[in-house]
Protein backbone atom coordinates (compact mmCIF):
# COMPACT_ATOMS: atom_id res chain seq x y z
CA UNK A 1 0.00 0.00 0.00
CA UNK A 2 2.81 2.73 1.18
CA UNK A 3 4.51 1.84 -2.56
CA UNK A 4 1.22 2.45 -4.21
CA UNK A 5 1.00 5.83 -2.58
CA UNK A 6 4.12 6.81 -3.72
CA UNK A 7 3.67 5.76 -7.26
CA UNK A 8 0.18 7.76 -7.07
CA UNK A 9 1.90 10.34 -5.54
CA UNK A 10 4.56 11.29 -8.31
CA UNK A 11 5.95 14.21 -9.58
CA UNK A 12 7.90 14.72 -12.79
CA UNK A 13 10.16 17.90 -13.94
CA UNK A 14 10.69 18.75 -17.10
CA UNK A 15 13.13 20.90 -18.51
CA UNK A 16 12.94 21.70 -22.11
CA UNK A 17 16.03 22.89 -23.80
CA UNK A 18 15.19 24.26 -27.08
CA UNK A 19 17.86 23.06 -30.11
CA UNK A 20 20.02 21.63 -27.42
CA UNK A 21 23.41 19.68 -28.79
CA UNK A 22 23.40 15.99 -27.68
CA UNK A 23 27.70 16.43 -29.03
CA UNK A 24 27.61 19.57 -26.50
CA UNK A 25 26.12 17.99 -23.73
CA UNK A 26 27.33 14.18 -23.97
CA UNK A 27 30.53 15.32 -25.27
CA UNK A 28 32.27 18.67 -25.53
CA UNK A 29 30.94 20.33 -22.58
CA UNK A 30 30.22 17.16 -20.48
CA UNK A 31 33.17 18.79 -17.77
CA UNK A 32 31.28 21.89 -17.35
CA UNK A 33 28.07 20.95 -16.83
CA UNK A 34 28.17 19.00 -13.70
CA UNK A 35 24.33 18.84 -12.50
CA UNK A 36 23.68 17.10 -16.34
CA UNK A 37 26.59 14.85 -15.53
CA UNK A 38 24.78 13.62 -12.00
CA UNK A 39 21.87 12.65 -14.03
CA UNK A 40 23.88 11.05 -16.87
CA UNK A 41 25.57 9.15 -14.11
CA UNK A 42 22.24 7.95 -12.59
CA UNK A 43 19.74 7.80 -15.49
CA UNK A 44 19.02 6.88 -18.90
CA UNK A 45 20.10 9.26 -21.43
CA UNK A 46 20.97 9.47 -25.41
CA UNK A 47 20.23 10.74 -28.71
CA UNK A 48 16.61 11.62 -29.74
CA UNK A 49 15.61 11.52 -33.49
CA UNK A 50 13.44 14.58 -34.29
CA UNK A 51 10.45 15.20 -36.26
CA UNK A 52 10.11 15.79 -40.01
CA UNK A 53 10.79 19.04 -40.15
CA UNK A 54 13.49 19.52 -37.07
CA UNK A 55 12.22 22.51 -36.39
CA UNK A 56 10.41 23.64 -33.20
CA UNK A 57 7.20 23.76 -34.43
CA UNK A 58 5.87 20.72 -34.70
CA UNK A 59 8.48 19.26 -32.94
CA UNK A 60 7.31 19.91 -29.52
CA UNK A 61 3.43 19.49 -30.04
CA UNK A 62 4.65 16.09 -31.90
CA UNK A 63 6.93 15.14 -29.07
CA UNK A 64 4.34 15.88 -26.22
CA UNK A 65 0.96 14.18 -28.01
CA UNK A 66 3.29 11.13 -29.35
CA UNK A 67 1.65 12.39 -32.46
CA UNK A 68 3.31 12.94 -36.37
CA UNK A 69 3.55 16.28 -37.43
CA UNK A 70 0.80 14.72 -39.94
CA UNK A 71 -1.37 13.83 -37.83
CA UNK A 72 -1.15 16.74 -36.09
CA UNK A 73 -1.51 18.72 -39.37
CA UNK A 74 1.06 20.85 -38.84
CA UNK A 75 4.29 21.31 -41.04
CA UNK A 76 5.92 24.56 -39.74
CA UNK A 77 5.61 27.68 -38.46
CA UNK A 78 3.33 28.71 -41.05
CA UNK A 79 1.33 26.50 -42.74
CA UNK A 80 -1.18 26.34 -45.72
CA UNK A 81 -4.55 27.38 -44.74
CA UNK A 82 -5.92 26.24 -47.97
CA UNK A 83 -5.11 25.30 -51.63
CA UNK A 84 -4.71 29.50 -52.69
CA UNK A 85 -1.49 30.45 -53.66
CA UNK A 86 -1.84 33.15 -50.68
CA UNK A 87 -3.52 31.49 -47.61
CA UNK A 88 -0.75 30.76 -44.74
CA UNK A 89 -1.59 31.25 -41.16
CA UNK A 90 0.49 31.15 -38.59
CA UNK A 91 0.85 27.85 -36.41
CA UNK A 92 -0.41 28.66 -32.87
CA UNK A 93 -1.88 26.53 -30.63
CA UNK A 94 -5.13 26.42 -32.17
CA UNK A 95 -3.57 24.38 -34.44
CA UNK A 96 -3.07 21.74 -32.18
CA UNK A 97 -6.15 19.12 -31.56
CA UNK A 98 -4.38 16.04 -30.19
CA UNK A 99 -4.29 16.15 -26.43
CA UNK A 100 -0.96 17.11 -24.56
CA UNK A 101 0.32 15.28 -21.95
CA UNK A 102 -0.98 18.01 -19.68
CA UNK A 103 -4.32 17.56 -21.08
CA UNK A 104 -4.25 14.10 -20.17
CA UNK A 105 -2.85 14.88 -16.54
CA UNK A 106 -5.61 17.21 -16.81
CA UNK A 107 -8.07 14.61 -17.42
CA UNK A 108 -7.03 12.46 -14.57
CA UNK A 109 -6.77 14.83 -11.87
CA UNK A 110 -3.22 16.00 -11.97
CA UNK A 111 -2.17 19.33 -11.85
CA UNK A 112 0.38 20.88 -13.84
CA UNK A 113 2.34 24.14 -14.44
CA UNK A 114 3.74 24.54 -18.35
CA UNK A 115 6.25 27.68 -19.01
CA UNK A 116 7.26 28.30 -22.00
CA UNK A 117 5.87 25.14 -24.09
CA UNK A 118 5.68 25.77 -27.37
CA UNK A 119 2.33 26.58 -29.42
CA UNK A 120 0.43 27.01 -26.11
CA UNK A 121 -0.80 30.54 -26.83
CA UNK A 122 -3.55 31.56 -27.77
CA UNK A 123 -3.82 29.95 -23.78
CA UNK A 124 -6.07 26.83 -23.01
CA UNK A 125 -7.39 25.69 -19.69
CA UNK A 126 -5.41 22.72 -18.01
CA UNK A 127 -5.50 21.56 -14.91
CA UNK A 128 -2.86 23.92 -12.78
CA UNK A 129 -0.93 26.99 -14.04
CA UNK A 130 0.28 27.95 -17.81
CA UNK A 131 2.77 30.92 -19.09
CA UNK A 132 2.48 30.63 -22.53
CA UNK A 133 5.22 30.54 -25.35
CA UNK A 134 7.79 32.63 -27.39
CA UNK A 135 5.33 33.06 -30.24
CA UNK A 136 3.08 35.33 -27.85
CA UNK A 137 2.42 38.86 -29.08
CA UNK A 138 3.75 40.62 -25.89
CA UNK A 139 2.38 41.22 -22.35
CA UNK A 140 -0.42 43.10 -23.44
CA UNK A 141 -2.17 39.79 -24.30
CA UNK A 142 -3.99 37.13 -22.22
CA UNK A 143 -0.89 34.82 -21.58
CA UNK A 144 -1.72 32.89 -18.51
CA UNK A 145 -4.26 30.45 -17.10
CA UNK A 146 -5.99 31.06 -15.36
CA UNK A 147 -5.87 34.63 -16.71
CA UNK A 148 -5.29 35.94 -12.83
CA UNK A 149 -1.42 34.38 -13.28
CA UNK A 150 -0.21 37.16 -15.64
CA UNK A 151 -0.90 39.62 -12.68
CA UNK A 152 1.39 37.37 -10.77
CA UNK A 153 3.87 36.91 -12.90
CA UNK A 154 4.64 40.58 -14.37
CA UNK A 155 4.75 41.06 -10.33
CA UNK A 156 7.70 38.86 -10.53
CA UNK A 157 8.93 40.05 -13.41
CA UNK A 158 7.05 43.33 -14.66
CA UNK A 159 9.25 43.43 -18.26
CA UNK A 160 8.84 39.30 -18.94
CA UNK A 161 10.08 38.56 -22.18
CA UNK A 162 8.61 35.44 -24.19
CA UNK A 163 11.79 35.89 -26.68
CA UNK A 164 14.55 38.06 -28.35
CA UNK A 165 12.77 39.36 -31.48
CA UNK A 166 15.33 40.11 -33.36
CA UNK A 167 17.84 37.18 -33.38
CA UNK A 168 19.50 37.85 -36.43
CA UNK A 169 21.29 40.39 -36.06
CA UNK A 170 25.18 41.88 -36.47
CA UNK A 171 25.08 43.61 -33.30
CA UNK A 172 26.35 40.70 -31.04
CA UNK A 173 26.67 42.27 -27.60
CA UNK A 174 22.97 43.91 -27.86
CA UNK A 175 22.08 39.82 -28.53
CA UNK A 176 23.51 38.57 -25.85
CA UNK A 177 22.50 41.02 -23.72
CA UNK A 178 18.82 40.41 -24.72
CA UNK A 179 19.12 36.75 -24.27
CA UNK A 180 20.64 37.18 -20.50
CA UNK A 181 17.87 39.34 -20.17
CA UNK A 182 14.71 37.04 -21.53
CA UNK A 183 16.67 34.03 -19.72
CA UNK A 184 16.90 35.83 -16.37
CA UNK A 185 13.13 37.23 -16.23
CA UNK A 186 11.49 33.89 -17.51
CA UNK A 187 13.35 31.90 -15.01
CA UNK A 188 12.59 34.27 -11.95
CA UNK A 189 9.27 33.14 -12.97
CA UNK A 190 9.91 29.28 -13.00
CA UNK A 191 11.41 29.46 -9.82
CA UNK A 192 7.93 31.31 -8.21
CA UNK A 193 5.86 28.47 -9.75
CA UNK A 194 7.66 25.88 -8.62
CA UNK A 195 8.13 27.26 -5.12
CA UNK A 196 3.82 28.35 -5.49
CA UNK A 197 2.11 26.65 -7.22
CA UNK A 198 0.99 22.77 -6.48
CA UNK A 199 1.70 20.43 -9.13
CA UNK A 200 2.23 16.74 -10.30
CA UNK A 201 3.90 17.50 -13.45
CA UNK A 202 6.15 20.92 -14.24
CA UNK A 203 7.78 21.79 -17.89
CA UNK A 204 10.03 24.91 -18.56
CA UNK A 205 10.88 25.14 -22.17
CA UNK A 206 13.73 27.53 -22.89
CA UNK A 207 13.89 28.81 -25.75
CA UNK A 208 17.47 31.14 -25.21
CA UNK A 209 19.24 27.70 -26.16
CA UNK A 210 18.00 28.10 -29.15
CA UNK A 211 18.94 31.68 -29.79
CA UNK A 212 22.32 31.20 -28.70
CA UNK A 213 22.90 28.89 -31.24
CA UNK A 214 21.61 30.65 -34.02
CA UNK A 215 23.45 34.03 -33.25
CA UNK A 216 26.74 32.76 -32.26
CA UNK A 217 27.71 29.39 -33.45
CA UNK A 218 30.57 30.84 -35.79
CA UNK A 219 32.78 31.78 -32.78
CA UNK A 220 32.10 27.92 -31.48
CA UNK A 221 32.45 26.12 -34.13
CA UNK A 222 35.93 25.64 -35.60
CA UNK A 223 34.72 24.28 -38.87
CA UNK A 224 32.25 26.95 -39.33
CA UNK A 225 33.09 29.03 -42.35
CA UNK A 226 33.13 32.86 -40.37
CA UNK A 227 34.77 31.36 -37.54
CA UNK A 228 36.41 33.66 -35.26
CA UNK A 229 38.82 32.16 -32.38
CA UNK A 230 39.88 35.18 -30.98
CA UNK A 231 36.49 36.53 -30.89
CA UNK A 232 34.87 37.99 -27.08
CA UNK A 233 32.36 35.82 -27.82
CA UNK A 234 34.43 32.71 -28.44
CA UNK A 235 33.25 31.16 -24.63
CA UNK A 236 29.35 32.77 -24.74
CA UNK A 237 27.97 29.36 -25.71
CA UNK A 238 29.38 27.65 -23.41
CA UNK A 239 28.71 30.04 -20.42
CA UNK A 240 25.57 30.03 -21.37
CA UNK A 241 25.23 26.02 -21.11
CA UNK A 242 26.78 26.62 -17.59
CA UNK A 243 24.06 29.03 -16.66
CA UNK A 244 21.37 26.19 -17.96
CA UNK A 245 22.91 23.76 -15.59
CA UNK A 246 23.46 26.09 -12.71
CA UNK A 247 19.68 26.92 -12.99
CA UNK A 248 18.34 23.33 -13.68
CA UNK A 249 20.64 22.41 -10.05
CA UNK A 250 18.15 24.60 -8.45
CA UNK A 251 15.07 23.73 -9.57
CA UNK A 252 16.27 19.82 -8.75
CA UNK A 253 16.41 21.25 -5.15
CA UNK A 254 13.04 23.11 -5.10
CA UNK A 255 11.59 19.70 -6.88
CA UNK A 256 12.41 17.20 -4.07
CA UNK A 257 14.29 14.23 -4.13
CA UNK A 258 11.98 12.13 -5.02
CA UNK A 259 10.94 13.75 -8.52
CA UNK A 260 11.42 12.07 -12.06
CA UNK A 261 13.45 14.86 -14.00
CA UNK A 262 13.91 14.94 -17.98
CA UNK A 263 15.99 17.51 -19.79
CA UNK A 264 15.22 17.39 -22.95
CA UNK A 265 15.96 19.12 -26.73
CA UNK A 266 13.30 18.80 -29.93
CA UNK A 267 16.31 18.86 -32.13
CA UNK A 268 20.29 19.68 -32.52
CA UNK A 269 22.59 21.92 -34.04
CA UNK A 270 25.30 22.24 -36.66
CA UNK A 271 26.70 24.78 -38.73
CA UNK A 272 24.98 26.56 -41.51
CA UNK A 273 27.33 26.61 -44.76
CA UNK A 274 24.81 28.59 -46.96
CA UNK A 275 21.43 28.76 -48.53
CA UNK A 276 20.47 26.98 -51.88
CA UNK A 277 17.87 29.71 -53.55
CA UNK A 278 14.86 27.11 -54.33
CA UNK A 279 12.71 29.64 -56.01
CA UNK A 280 15.67 31.01 -58.10
CA UNK A 281 16.46 27.66 -58.99
CA UNK A 282 13.20 26.18 -59.36
CA UNK A 283 12.41 29.58 -61.72
CA UNK A 284 15.82 28.94 -63.65
CA UNK A 285 14.93 25.16 -64.17
CA UNK A 286 11.62 26.11 -65.76
CA UNK A 287 9.50 25.14 -62.67
CA UNK A 288 8.34 28.46 -61.75
CA UNK A 289 7.07 31.11 -63.98
CA UNK A 290 7.44 35.39 -63.29
CA UNK A 291 6.05 37.79 -65.28
CA UNK A 292 8.35 40.39 -64.21
CA UNK A 293 11.40 38.61 -62.55
CA UNK A 294 13.77 40.99 -60.11
CA UNK A 295 17.28 42.26 -61.36
CA UNK A 296 20.29 40.25 -60.12
CA UNK A 297 20.94 41.61 -56.56
CA UNK A 298 17.46 43.21 -56.29
CA UNK A 299 16.36 40.58 -53.11
CA UNK A 300 12.90 40.25 -53.44
CA UNK A 301 10.53 37.74 -51.54
CA UNK A 302 8.45 35.11 -53.12
CA UNK A 303 5.30 36.31 -52.07
CA UNK A 304 6.26 39.98 -53.67
CA UNK A 305 6.57 38.71 -56.98
CA UNK A 306 4.53 38.36 -59.95
CA UNK A 307 3.99 34.84 -60.67
CA UNK A 308 2.74 33.36 -63.68
CA UNK A 309 0.37 30.68 -62.28
CA UNK A 310 -1.00 29.36 -65.21
CA UNK A 311 2.73 28.52 -66.65
CA UNK A 312 4.35 27.16 -62.96
CA UNK A 313 4.49 24.03 -61.84
CA UNK A 314 6.38 24.52 -58.52
CA UNK A 315 7.16 26.93 -55.65
CA UNK A 316 8.59 27.02 -52.63
CA UNK A 317 8.98 28.38 -49.10
CA UNK A 318 12.17 28.71 -47.52
CA UNK A 319 13.32 28.11 -44.12
CA UNK A 320 15.37 25.92 -41.87
CA UNK A 321 14.27 22.98 -44.64
CA UNK A 322 12.77 22.98 -48.17
CA UNK A 323 8.70 23.14 -48.42
CA UNK A 324 7.59 22.20 -51.97
CA UNK A 325 4.64 23.31 -53.80
CA UNK A 326 2.94 21.62 -56.79
CA UNK A 327 0.62 23.59 -59.03
CA UNK A 328 -1.96 20.81 -59.66
CA UNK A 329 -4.81 21.05 -61.83
CA UNK A 330 -8.70 21.10 -60.10
CA UNK A 331 -6.78 21.65 -56.65
CA UNK A 332 -4.98 24.90 -57.00
CA UNK A 333 -6.57 28.10 -58.13
CA UNK A 334 -4.59 27.43 -61.46
CA UNK A 335 -3.27 24.54 -61.35
CA UNK A 336 -1.46 23.08 -64.66
CA UNK A 337 -0.33 19.85 -63.58
CA UNK A 338 -2.77 17.31 -64.53
CA UNK A 339 -3.80 14.81 -61.24
CA UNK A 340 -2.83 11.62 -63.36
CA UNK A 341 0.84 13.05 -64.00
CA UNK A 342 1.16 14.45 -60.11
CA UNK A 343 3.33 11.22 -58.77
CA UNK A 344 5.12 11.19 -61.82
CA UNK A 345 6.18 15.03 -61.28
CA UNK A 346 6.69 15.20 -58.00
CA UNK A 347 9.17 11.83 -58.60
CA UNK A 348 10.68 13.95 -61.36
CA UNK A 349 11.37 17.02 -59.18
CA UNK A 350 12.80 15.29 -56.08
CA UNK A 351 15.33 13.94 -58.12
CA UNK A 352 16.12 16.88 -59.44
CA UNK A 353 16.41 18.86 -55.98
CA UNK A 354 18.42 16.15 -54.61
CA UNK A 355 20.84 16.98 -57.70
CA UNK A 356 21.51 20.44 -56.89
CA UNK A 357 24.67 20.81 -56.81
CA UNK A 358 26.88 23.14 -53.99
CA UNK A 359 29.16 26.41 -55.16
CA UNK A 360 32.18 24.38 -56.57
CA UNK A 361 29.70 21.78 -58.32
CA UNK A 362 30.35 19.73 -55.47
CA UNK A 363 27.44 16.92 -54.56
CA UNK A 364 25.25 17.62 -51.62
CA UNK A 365 23.77 15.44 -49.36
CA UNK A 366 20.25 16.28 -49.61
CA UNK A 367 17.16 14.35 -48.35
CA UNK A 368 13.65 14.38 -50.10
CA UNK A 369 10.53 13.70 -48.21
CA UNK A 370 7.27 12.79 -49.42
CA UNK A 371 5.02 13.46 -46.56
CA UNK A 372 2.66 10.41 -47.43
CA UNK A 373 5.72 8.11 -47.04
CA UNK A 374 6.45 9.25 -43.25
CA UNK A 375 3.62 10.15 -41.49
CA UNK A 376 0.99 7.94 -40.17
CA UNK A 377 -2.01 9.90 -41.52
CA UNK A 378 -1.65 13.60 -44.01
CA UNK A 379 -4.14 16.01 -42.53
CA UNK A 380 -4.56 19.55 -43.18
CA UNK A 381 -2.63 21.33 -46.45
CA UNK A 382 1.33 19.45 -46.31
CA UNK A 383 4.03 20.17 -48.30
CA UNK A 384 4.28 18.22 -51.32
CA UNK A 385 8.00 17.71 -50.60
CA UNK A 386 10.02 18.35 -47.39
CA UNK A 387 13.87 18.62 -48.63
CA UNK A 388 16.82 18.94 -46.04
CA UNK A 389 19.90 20.52 -48.17
CA UNK A 390 22.69 19.71 -47.78
CA UNK A 391 22.68 17.45 -44.38
CA UNK A 392 20.69 20.25 -43.14
CA UNK A 393 24.40 22.60 -43.74
CA UNK A 394 22.13 24.35 -45.88
CA UNK A 395 18.76 25.94 -45.46
CA UNK A 396 16.32 26.66 -48.07
CA UNK A 397 16.19 30.29 -49.58
CA UNK A 398 12.62 31.51 -50.62
CA UNK A 399 13.13 35.03 -51.74
CA UNK A 400 14.32 35.78 -55.55
CA UNK A 401 16.98 38.25 -56.86
CA UNK A 402 20.39 36.52 -55.92
CA UNK A 403 21.47 35.59 -59.61
CA UNK A 404 22.51 32.27 -58.44
CA UNK A 405 21.06 28.83 -56.92
CA UNK A 406 22.97 29.46 -53.99
CA UNK A 407 23.97 32.26 -51.33
CA UNK A 408 26.13 32.87 -48.19
CA UNK A 409 24.03 35.12 -46.94
CA UNK A 410 20.75 34.61 -45.08
CA UNK A 411 17.82 36.42 -46.69
CA UNK A 412 16.34 36.89 -43.26
CA UNK A 413 19.09 37.68 -41.60
CA UNK A 414 22.67 36.55 -40.12
CA UNK A 415 22.63 33.35 -39.19
CA UNK A 416 25.05 30.89 -37.99
CA UNK A 417 23.52 27.50 -37.23
CA UNK A 418 20.63 24.95 -38.73
CA UNK A 419 18.75 22.36 -37.23
CA UNK A 420 20.34 19.00 -36.61
CA UNK A 421 17.79 15.63 -36.75
CA UNK A 422 19.16 14.59 -33.58
CA UNK A 423 18.09 16.33 -30.14
CA UNK A 424 18.99 14.33 -26.77
CA UNK A 425 17.35 13.15 -23.90
CA UNK A 426 18.53 12.74 -19.61
CA UNK A 427 15.71 10.69 -17.63
CA UNK A 428 16.66 10.45 -14.13
CA UNK A 429 14.33 8.33 -12.03
CA UNK A 430 15.17 8.45 -8.23
CA UNK A 431 13.39 5.16 -7.30
CA UNK A 432 15.01 3.68 -10.26
CA UNK A 433 18.55 4.62 -10.67
CA UNK A 434 21.11 4.04 -12.68
CA UNK A 435 21.03 2.84 -16.58
CA UNK A 436 23.03 4.24 -18.76
CA UNK A 437 22.88 5.37 -22.55
CA UNK A 438 19.71 3.62 -24.93
CA UNK A 439 19.91 4.46 -28.77
CA UNK A 440 17.15 4.43 -31.35
CA UNK A 441 14.60 6.69 -29.76
CA UNK A 442 12.44 9.48 -31.37
CA UNK A 443 11.09 12.35 -29.64
CA UNK A 444 7.40 11.00 -29.98
CA UNK A 445 8.60 8.21 -27.44
CA UNK A 446 9.00 10.89 -24.32
CA UNK A 447 5.23 11.32 -24.03
CA UNK A 448 4.05 7.95 -23.11
CA UNK A 449 7.33 7.54 -21.15
CA UNK A 450 6.09 10.10 -18.92
CA UNK A 451 3.20 8.36 -18.59
CA UNK A 452 4.19 5.36 -17.60
CA UNK A 453 6.13 7.39 -14.62
CA UNK A 454 2.56 8.18 -13.62
CA UNK A 455 1.53 5.52 -13.45
CA UNK A 456 -1.01 6.16 -16.20
CA UNK A 457 -2.72 4.28 -18.94
CA UNK A 458 -0.83 5.23 -22.48
CA UNK A 459 -3.58 5.90 -24.99
CA UNK A 460 -3.72 3.46 -28.00
CA UNK A 461 -3.40 6.41 -30.51
CA UNK A 462 0.24 7.32 -29.03
CA UNK A 463 2.78 6.52 -31.27
CA UNK A 464 5.54 6.08 -29.70
CA UNK A 465 7.29 3.53 -27.22
CA UNK A 466 8.38 3.85 -23.53
CA UNK A 467 11.92 4.79 -22.97
CA UNK A 468 13.38 1.69 -20.49
CA UNK A 469 16.96 1.09 -19.40
CA UNK A 470 19.64 -0.75 -21.30
CA UNK A 471 19.61 -4.41 -20.54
Amino acid sequence: MFLMRRRRARRVLVIGLDCASPELIFDHLRGDLPTLQRLIQGGVWGRLRSSIPCITVPAWASMMSSRDPGVLGCYGFRNRRDYSYDGMTTADSSVIRMPRIWDILSAAGRQSVVVGAPQTYPVRPLLGHLVSDFMTPGIETTFTFPPLLKGEVLNVAPDYRFDVREFRTPDKASLLNAVQEMTTRQTSVVRHLIRSKPWDFFMFMNIGTDRMHHGFWRFHDPQHRLHEPKSPFRNAIRDYYRSMDTLISELLTLAGDETVVLVVSDHGVKRMDGGICVNEWLWRNGWLALRTPPADGQITRIEDCVIDWEHTRAWASGGYYGRIFLNVRGREPAGMIPAEHYEMTRDLLSAALRAIPGPEGETLSTSVFKPQAIYQQVNNIAPDLIVYFGDLHWRAVGSMGHGRHFTFENDTGPDDANHAEDGMFILYDPLHPGGGPVADHQLMDIAPTLLEKFGLPIPAEMQGRIITPPR
